[in-house]
């Protein structure tokens, strides 16, 4: 009698997998699922569903519906036979018997014989295994990255070893799903129900993906920072959301082989935080102070400067301090700082050729007159603004 009900079995599990079938994407995905296998939809012309099937048969004649944006794989035996990338409505149309269908045209006889010949044989089961797969060919978002401890690499611009803690995400694509799922997907993931996430912490193989972004992270920034093309500059890296994932892009590439061993890419990147090192801020607060101090705006910061030591002068010494210092900066020239201005300078009438003024009767720090000389000759010079000597004015003469 076992003989009997394997072979009744197998024959009605040959008579339903003769029903033509509907795949396409399952409900309720994840936007970071990445590979999934199809199910079944809805029923067999409206005449009923087909629920005698057996798993791991698709009939021939069943239509496989391809959504926008996702590519189809086709599986016999565990071996990848067929692949679709353009969306549209597929038919699956095997040479291999538990597929053929008698809604299909291809007999009934001879088929059903071989088919549950093949069943007997193998415990009432399809010797054939037959899957189809969705694989995203979408960017894939949200994908995290981040350290807990500080990175370091070298800076070109500023010309140090540079760190930070820094923290955003990635969108990753798909650009070889058949590299992809030969070279990457456990098997576990090849199977009914299971979707292929990268978000999913549960799984190992995202987790490993996790890590050698992490890992790359230091080269990708030194490949940013050291790229002229990119300016050199590393306060940009957080407005180069393409440019930065090109760098990390590389540095995965070039440590891992992403792209020629697994079929991922990086897309682009948000980086939503970076938080430097006290060494590292120090250094760009130099840089900010050298930017502030070169091109056109480097003699107003220059002439503020100057305004403002003779201004703490002047509260700690009195008239006396503010013409010393004013001498003094005439003398050294502002420590080969100051920008040309004019009637100051090279291009100002020579020392030698002016008339020497005669000593004053009283000493300079006591004389207003000669106070508010030195600080009008320091306003026509373009050293001090008329704010500044208008406060000077009011303090010598104790208004």
């Amino acid at each position: 009698m076992g003989l009997i009900q394997a072979a009744i079995g197998a024959l009605g599990g040959t008579l339903a997998d003769q029903w033509k079938d509907f795949y396409t994407v399952p409900e309720g995905l994840p936007p970071t699922a990445a590979l999934f296998a199809a199910v079944k939809r809805g029923q067999n012309a409206g005449r009923g569903s087909n629920t005698e099937g057996s798993d791991g048969v698709i009939t021939n004649g069943s239509r496989i519906v391809v959504p926008e944006g996702y590519g189809l794989v086709l599986m016999e035996q565990g071996a990848i036979t067929g692949f679709a990338a353009e969306p549209g409505a597929y038919e699956w149309n095997s040479e291999a018997q538990d597929s053929q269908s008698i809604f299909a045209g291809n007999g009934i006889v001879s088929p059903l014989i071989k088919t549950s010949w093949e069943r007997f044989k193998f415990g009432g089961r399809p010797g054939v295994q037959q899957r189809a797969y969705f694989v995203t060919l979408k960017e894939l978002p949200n994908n995290r990255f981040g350290t807990q401890s500080e990175i370091y690499w070298d800076d070109a611009y500023m010309n140090a070893q540079v760190g930070a803690v820094t923290r955003g995400t990635y969108t990753l694509k798909i650009v070889d799903p058949l590299l992809f799922i030969r070279g990457w997907v456990p098997a576990t993931y090849l199977e009914p129900g299971k979707v292929f996430d990268f978000t999913d912490l549960d799984n190992d193989a995202a987790s490993q993906l996790f890590n050698e972004v992490v890992g790359s992270l230091a080269p990708a920034f030194s490949l940013y920072t050291n790229d002229p093309a990119k300016g050199n500059r590393i306060t940009k890296i957080q407005q180069d959301s393409i440019g930065f994932a090109q760098s990390l892009s590389a540095a995965v590439e070039q440590n891992y082989q992403w792209s020629t061993a697994r079929g991922l890419q990086i897309v682009a990147t948000a980086i939503i935080a970076i938080e430097y090192d006290e060494t590292t801020r120090e250094l760009l607060r130099n840089v900010q102070r050298a930017d502030a101090l070169s091109g056109a705006r480097g003699n107003s910061n220059l002439q503020a400067s100057v305004a403002a030591g003779f201004e703490a002068a002047g509260d700690n010494a009195g008239g006396a301090g503010l013409i010393g210092m004013g001498m003094a900066a005439g003398a050294t020239g502002l420590g080969g700082l100051q920008q040309p201005v004019p009637g100051i300078g090279a291009q100002s009438t020579p020392a030698a050729s002016a008339p020497v003024a005669a000593p004053a009767p009283a000493p300079v720090a006591d004389d207003p007159v000669a106070k508010l000389a030195k600080f009008k000759e320091m306003l026509d010079g373009g050293l001090i603004s008329q704010a500044d000597y208008d406060a000077a004015k009011n303090k010598v003469l104790g208004l």
